[in-house]
């Protein structure tokens, strides 16, 4: 089957057509994105607003960039995915009903799809991971662990109770005065920095459960920041590297829980998959520990390539083409979400991390 898959949850502005085989098999025929960090830059962050009138100038060509690309027309789809939630309400509400429209006049299924399902399955398109695995999904918006059992069956073990990672990243930077977008900034800034200068706490290493806490880290920089004022370039790439150390840490502390539990509940699985999605997992320095993990533990960790792993139109349409083999779809009146919970079961966590711990 052939799927159009449309992203438009946040600053991407993305289309993709791929093709899934009856034994499981895909390939991405296209895969279009248009990236609106210029867009943002001058304001340190992504504007709703912005977002959504970007989307509206854009999305009509990235569609069609998207087909051509494929050397499709409509009526060669077997399907129209799109993301209706989590995300900025305005852009989802745009890639949404476009994907409504296509489906509507051309008589195609319509599958509405979960953004944080697009990023657990796709490691199923680009390495054909088995069931069950585990999940650590860590971007701008979502720090989480879940173990992945299935399309559309996911068990969340661990979320951020304040900040995600990728937040913690880019306002760490904008802090040190580093330009956007900052995870990137302060993985080049912490190569040349003393990762043990400023000892920075490790907030919940050690403690029961797998949930993550970055707002006291955050204030930590903070705080250190303000008595080594004014900074130098040196003092800036030293708070970086001890920051990044931190996450580090952290990271290895979750996951190993993660994993013990998960050879605990799956003792016939030899080898644990853990697969590693969103824009944070393109830190060179997070996949080094990650690895490090793995390795003591037996297990392997499956990263899908960076322009899969930060948003994109491939990773929903794949998402719709296993639904669709299911015999999933979804009503033309399915709604935007802007909180969109994988595990419907999850509780509610406290703090201003409410969207990594509904979402």
């Amino acid at each position: 089957m052939i799927i159009l898959g449309i992203e438009t949850s946040c600053d991407e502005t993305a289309a993709a057509v791929v093709k899934r085989t009856q034994d499981g098999q895909g390939e991405i025929l296209s895969n279009v994105v248009l990236s609106q960090i210029e867009d943002h830059a001058i304001f340190g962050g992504v504007v709703p607003e912005i977002a959504a009138r970007a989307h509206v100038d854009a999305l009509d060509g990235i569609i069609k960039q998207a087909m051509d690309e494929a050397d499709l027309t409509f009526t060669d789809l077997d399907g129209v995915a799109a993301t209706s939630g989590p995300g900025l309400i305005g852009g989802v509400l745009i890639g949404l009903m476009s994907a409504k429209a296509i489906a509507a006049a051309h008589k195609l299924p319509l599958l509405a799809i979960n953004h944080l399902e697009g990023h657990a399955l796709t490691a199923r398109l680009t390495n054909h991971a088995p069931f069950p695995h585990l999940l650590l999904l860590v971007s701008g918006g979502h720090s989480q662990i879940l173990l992945v059992k299935g399309v559309g069956d996911y068990e969340r073990w661990g979320t951020t109770i304040d900040d995600a990672l990728g937040e913690a990243f880019d306002k760490t930077a904008k802090l040190l005065g580093l330009p956007y977008p900052g995870g990137p900034q302060v993985e080049l800034a912490a190569k040349k920095g003393d990762a043990k200068r400023f000892a920075l706490p490790r907030s919940m290493k050690g403690r029961e459960g797998y949930d993550f806490s970055f707002s006291g880290l955050k204030s930590a920089v903070r705080r250190e920041a303000e008595k080594t004022a004014p900074l130098s370039d040196q003092d800036v790439a030293d708070l970086c590297a001890s920051f990044q150390a931190a996450i580090c840490d952290i990271l290895d502390d979750r996951i190993s829980k993660a994993l013990t539990t998960f050879k605990e509940r799956f003792p016939d699985i030899e080898t644990p998959q853990l697969v590693v999605a969103g824009g944070v997992a393109a830190n060179k320095a997070i996949r080094a520990t990650l690895d490090g993990v793995l390795a003591k533990r037996d297990a392997q960790m499956i990263a899908p390539p960076i322009n899969l792993c930060t948003d994109n139109g491939a990773m929903i349409a794949w998402a719709g083409a296993e639904r669709l083999a299911l015999g999933m779809s979804d009503p033309l009146d399915s709604p935007a979400q802007p909180r969109w919970p994988l595990d419907p079961n999850a509780g509610h966590k406290i703090g201003s991390g409410r969207k990594g711990a509904k979402a």
